[in-house]
């Protein structure tokens, strides 16, 4: 098993606690995305334990990177982060688990080796979100650029500017965002981008 976590006392604990098991054995662990692509690709571990905020590359990215390389990799996220976007985003990469780092440990142990054995493990509230989230429009790369930009307290002409786009076009993705957040204001757009976890502030 690979373990990836860019804090160093929460990949000891995990470690720790693993070892206690005689089936389960952590070949490696990673602190950074770019560490986990390379060390999944140098040992090939048959689960690889995810967080998804992570310097540098982030844990997403390096889900993508694993599953393009290798369509069969058993990849479970272990995040302290559960917005609507974070777990939509890391199934459709191709997670197969997705637990919160206040699982217990047995409940952790259970879900590596379910996802071993080829199964999915994800608990009934985080798949209940995954489902709805489907169910909603999803926004383009650009969108969310000016979505973050909004966040940062931008007005049409200065998002215009930044992207080199006309205020025509800014003014209609900003048009498009709020019809697929169903809201009328910007700051309906970004309680909503927040409460999703689309934008993050800094």
């Amino acid at each position: 098993m690979l373990c990836v976590d860019d804090h160093r006392l929460i990949r000891e604990g995990i470690v720790r606690v693993l070892g206690l098991e005689p089936d389960i054995a952590v070949v490696a662990e990673a602190s950074t995305g770019e560490e986990a692509i390379e060390e999944f690709h140098r040992h090939k571990p048959s689960v690889t334990l995810m967080d998804l905020r992570l310097p540098g590359t982030t844990g997403l990215e390096a889900i993508r990177a694993i599953r393009r390389s290798d369509p069969t990799a058993r990849i479970v996220v272990l995040t302290m982060y559960h917005s609507d976007e974070d777990i939509y985003r890391a199934l459709e990469a191709g997670a197969a688990g997705y637990l919160l780092k206040e699982t217990l440990p047995q409940e952790l142990i259970h879900a590596i080796r379910e996802v071993h054995a080829g199964r999915r493990l994800i608990p009934a509230d985080i798949l209940a979100r995954h489902e709805a989230r489907m169910n909603q429009p999803t926004l383009s790369e650009r969108e969310v650029q000016v979505l973050q930009l909004l966040a940062r307290g931008m007005r049409n002409k200065e998002v215009a500017q930044e992207l080199r786009i006309s205020e025509d076009t800014a003014r209609a993705y900003v048009r498009n965002i709020f019809i697929k957040l169903n809201v009328h204001d910007r700051t309906a757009a970004l309680s909503e981008a927040l409460r999703r976890g689309l934008v993050q502030l800094s």
